[in-house]
């Protein structure tokens, strides 16, 4: 990818590279922000019977190595075992239901695991843009050439994209045709599941469009650079900056509770 410019439509809509980095930043500074609201609305209780409610943003975190760190009422199992039992591998939701235990981890697996790819690109082309520009990008290593980088994730990025693409086909499944699902969805869940659903596909289109493969439709490959800016865009506010304000907040705050309470059913 060059340097020079990101993706556009036009040329007068074109951005750059650094601007695409500026909307990043901008995406983690209103996630942050989120968090900072939360974490003052989950410490706005009490530290002790019979003391004032706190309203620093302290509150939480100090109440949670503390909870982590003291023989549980109900669960005693080591934060190790919850973290990988109880949070990664999701044994409650596997107890309760296979498919809709399966539905979770593909979604959870996929979406994290292209999160980190993502990351790792962002800092390879972070790190070999300042190289260029101070003189040290020739002594980076070979795999910190950001086309180099993009080509070693294709073929790790085309597995959990489909691994991804499996669980939102499950979760479409399961509110359209389980009676029990579909009664009890409401507009705030078809809006997440929809916007997943349009970040998933709009990535196999505008990398199908690059590389011609079936995903793009014999499309142009001129659509290739705007399909790209799309599914940045969405991506960025969406899966970052929307998080905190959304249902999706249950991704962080369960965990932490589960850790809390020593996982455990």
């Amino acid at each position: 990818m060059s340097m020079e410019y990101f993706a556009g439509v036009s040329d007068a809509l074109r951005l750059t590279f650094v601007q695409v980095m500026i909307m990043a930043n901008l995406s983690i500074g209103i996630f942050i922000i989120g968090m900072y609201i939360n974490l003052k609305k989950w410490g706005m209780g009490s530290t002790g019977y019979g003391l004032a409610p706190s309203g620093s943003i302290l509150t939480f975190p100090r109440m949670l190595a503390q909870q982590m760190s003291q023989h549980a009422h109900v669960h005693n199992q080591s934060v190790l075992e919850t973290f990988v039992l109880d949070i990664l591998f999701q044994r409650r939701i596997l107890r309760r239901s296979p498919l809709r235990w399966f539905m979770h981890f593909t979604i959870f697996v996929g979406w994290m695991v292209l999160f980190a790819m993502s990351l790792a690109m962002f800092l390879v082309e972070m790190i070999h843009m300042i190289g260029e520009k101070v003189g040290y990008a020739h002594s980076l290593p070979w795999f910190m050439n950001p086309e180099v980088f993009r080509e070693i994730l294709a073929v790790p990025n085309d597995i959990f994209s489909y691994i991804l693409l499996t669980g939102i086909i499950i979760a479409i499944y399961r509110r359209l045709f389980v009676a029990k699902m579909r009664e009890s969805t409401i507009a705030y869940d078809s809006i997440l599941l929809i916007g997943l659903t349009v970040i998933t596909v709009s990535g196999f289109i505008a990398d199908g469009i690059r590389t011609g493969r079936f995903w793009g439709f014999d499309m142009p490959v001129e659509w290739a650079p705007p399909a790209s800016l799309f599914h940045v865009i969405i991506s960025l506010l969406f899966c970052i900056a929307y998080i905190p304000f959304s249902k999706y907040i249950h991704m962080i705050a369960i965990p932490l509770a589960l850790l809390a309470n020593k996982g455990g059913e």
